[in-house]
């Protein structure tokens, strides 16, 4: 399942995963959170970096933001990111920046939480393993996007521009890589609420999107019932006349360990 909104309470876990270390065990777990400080700041997650050259990490993991525009970005890409980083500030009557009501979510290729994992079940989990939507190194060939999240409003969205690999039917994007964005959009906005596991996904395919063109995905949180968490999201064209997809989703929300096979998860 696509973790891409991992939100880090970085002081606590890492001073707990460096105590770990002298220990020689790792005891320290990455924490799942709702929208925090850490997001309004990105460079937050770059003192994970020291980690990636650890044994105990990864070798081979990057930390490289996948979501930042590239020189495969469309203009019509560009132009729709640029308008919603517009919407990550606001600035005051007094001339004051403050952070806006929207935020941008970094992207890796690598669920970020695996490095504590790998560490503790290091025959279960292949170190070569890479985020479904991030595995492939040429820009523009697969998925490019970036989502942008409004937890005030529970809602997000995501600019999505499909690569010539993820094509199904000649000129049109594949259902099953319009369903993996579906599916990491739903997951990314269910996550304001902690841990979750999908349990439902439905679909209703309206009509073919086109091989390489830019689209967006809304997403919103319908409504809460003790762990389960309702979504709804939409696939359209940039000017949103032309509706692609529709779906709803249900979430599970709570400790998940059992599932992870970890007590902490």
């Amino acid at each position: 399942m696509i973790m891409m909104r991992l939100g880090l309470q970085a002081q606590r876990v890492f001073h707990s995963f460096s105590r770990s270390l002298s220990g020689h065990s790792v005891s320290g777990v990455l924490q799942i959170q709702g929208f925090g400080a850490l997001w309004k700041s990105p460079s937050a997650f770059q003192s994970l970096r020291p980690f990636s050259k650890m044994s105990l990490w990864p070798s081979n993991i990057h930390l490289q933001d996948y979501s930042e525009p590239n020189e495969s970005w469309s203009p019509e890409m560009r132009q729709l990111y640029d308008q919603y980083i517009a919407l990550c500030e606001v600035r005051t009557d007094g001339g004051e920046v403050k952070t806006g009501p929207w935020q941008k979510l970094p992207s890796y290729n690598r669920t970020l939480k695996h490095g504590i994992v790998a560490a503790q079940r290091p025959k279960t989990i292949d170190p070569r393993a890479r985020l479904f939507t991030r595995n492939v190194e040429e820009k523009g060939a697969a998925f490019e996007y970036v989502v942008f999240m409004n937890d005030q409003e529970r809602r997000c969205v995501c600019v999505f521009q499909s690569g010539h690999l993820l094509e199904g039917p000649p000129g049109y994007v594949h259902a099953g890589a319009v369903a993996t964005m579906f599916s990491t959009v739903t997951t990314t906005l269910s996550m304001l609420f902690g841990r979750v596991l999908t349990a439902n996904l439905n679909l209703n395919f309206r009509s073919p999107v086109p091989l390489g063109s830019v689209s967006l995905i809304h997403s919103a949180v319908d409504k809460v019932e003790g762990r389960k968490i309702f979504v709804t999201c939409r696939m359209t064209s940039i000017d949103e006349s032309k509706l692609y997809t529709d779906a709803t989703a249900l979430f599970l929300s709570g400790k998940l360990g059992h599932v992870f096979g970890t007590k902490s998860v």
